[in-house]
């Protein structure tokens, strides 16, 4: 079976208990399972409920697709994602993305939780995604390409789209939250860094590292999607403090942030409604 033909596959299940067309997608990560609140749901889709389709397996993300409005705005939601780490081959991590975009969704919002490495960073901070590196997960665009999703050779000097990013650095201001900048870098996990590799990335330019979000930018731009994103810094990176990392550090502070998080999203994704 071929990438397009899994991919129709899906979006046919989907359409089997909904006709819902959204015009932005919506990838939750850690800090907004809870995030269902803010959306007028019309129809939520379990993963399981979608032949072939990957199933997170870690705490804190639930495996469904949200349909609904945020405001105006008709929104799909991913709520939970499958990374790389857990063993699944990278075109399926990538998977859910490309449903959602297949799906008539023109714009891709992707959150996650990451590790500061900039010294300017604190736990709780929020920062805005201005470009990307990738180290060591491998390009879900490997392999034959497909030509209806896209070319061979995507342009990737504006993943970020500068339009979206003013979207959201407008809407901080706003509401008086504090959005850093700054550069991602999406390392495989599921172990965290370790200093050395901290302070090669650091020296790299890179301001937050995470397991996820760069290879689902990366197909979504090779889709024709517009793109921005947003982290929230759980932890400093090892390395930085004198605490060992765990998930459940990453977890709390994530939570904690989650009131200006989901502020400003939902605050942005009524905006995206009028591009």
């Amino acid at each position: 079976m071929t990438i397009t033909e899994k991919i129709d596959g899906c979006v046919k299940a989907i359409r089997e208990k909904t006709d819902f067309v959204p015009k932005v997608a919506l990838v939750l990560g850690s800090g907004l399972g809870n995030y269902a609140q803010n959306i007028k749901i019309e129809k939520e889709i379990s993963y399981r409920e979608i032949p072939g389709f990957p199933v997170s397996t870690v705490p804190g993300h639930d495996g469904k697709f949200i349909f609904g409005y945020v405001g105006e705005t008709p929104v799909v939601c991913m709520k939970g994602r499958v990374h790389y780490y857990e063993g699944y081959p990278i075109s399926d991590v990538v998977l859910p993305a490309r449903t959602m975009l297949k799906l008539g969704a023109k714009i891709l919002f992707l959150t996650n939780a990451a590790g500061g490495i900039n010294y300017d960073f604190a736990a709780g901070d929020l920062m805005l995604i201005t470009d990307h590196i990738s180290c060591f997960a491998p390009n879900p665009l490997i392999g034959p390409n497909e030509d209806s999703l896209g070319l061979r050779f995507p342009d990737m000097s504006e993943v970020y789209k500068k339009d979206l990013q003013e979207v959201i650095r407008t809407t901080a201001k706003e509401n008086d939250i504090d959005l850093k900048e700054g550069v991602y870098c999406q390392l495989t996990g599921p172990s965290f860094e370790s200093p050395a590799e901290i302070k090669m990335l650091r020296s790299m330019g890179v301001s937050a590292v995470g397991m996820s979000t760069v290879v689902e930018a990366i197909a979504a731009n090779h889709m024709g999607a517009r793109v921005c994103g947003v982290s929230c810094i759980s932890n400093l990176a090892a390395g930085m403090s004198e605490n060992p990392l765990t998930h459940e550090e990453v977890q709390e502070a994530a939570d904690k942030a989650a009131i200006k998080f989901e502020l400003l999203v939902t605050e942005s994704v009524k905006k995206f409604g009028n591009l």
